[in-house]
């Protein structure tokens, strides 16, 4: 005849075993699912840097060809002004 106490601690190893198996199949399915959502996340990420590169590229150059003519109207509005007026002294 077993013990209350015996009893008790074989139904403590049985939930336990359960719980561990309950704990790898959690594990299993998390790892599952972070390798599928890397896998997912790099594939966006490279296909917006294919999509967008070439368009960051073309603004830096019309941004460098509007610098130029900034500062060319710049220098040309300082020349005009000194011609216009006489030096201080």
């Amino acid at each position: 005849m077993k013990t209350t106490l015996e009893k008790q601690l074989k139904a403590l190893q049985q939930q336990l075993a359960e719980l561990r198996t309950r704990a790898d199949k959690a594990r299993g399915q998390a790892r599952r699912h972070l390798k599928r959502l890397e896998r997912r996340t790099r594939v966006t990420v490279g296909r917006t840097v294919r999509v967008l590169e070439p368009k960051v590229r073309q603004a830096v150059v019309e941004a460098k060809v509007i610098a130029r003519g900034v500062g060319a109207g710049v220098r040309a509005g300082v020349a005009a002004f000194r011609e216009g007026h006489p030096p201080k002294r």
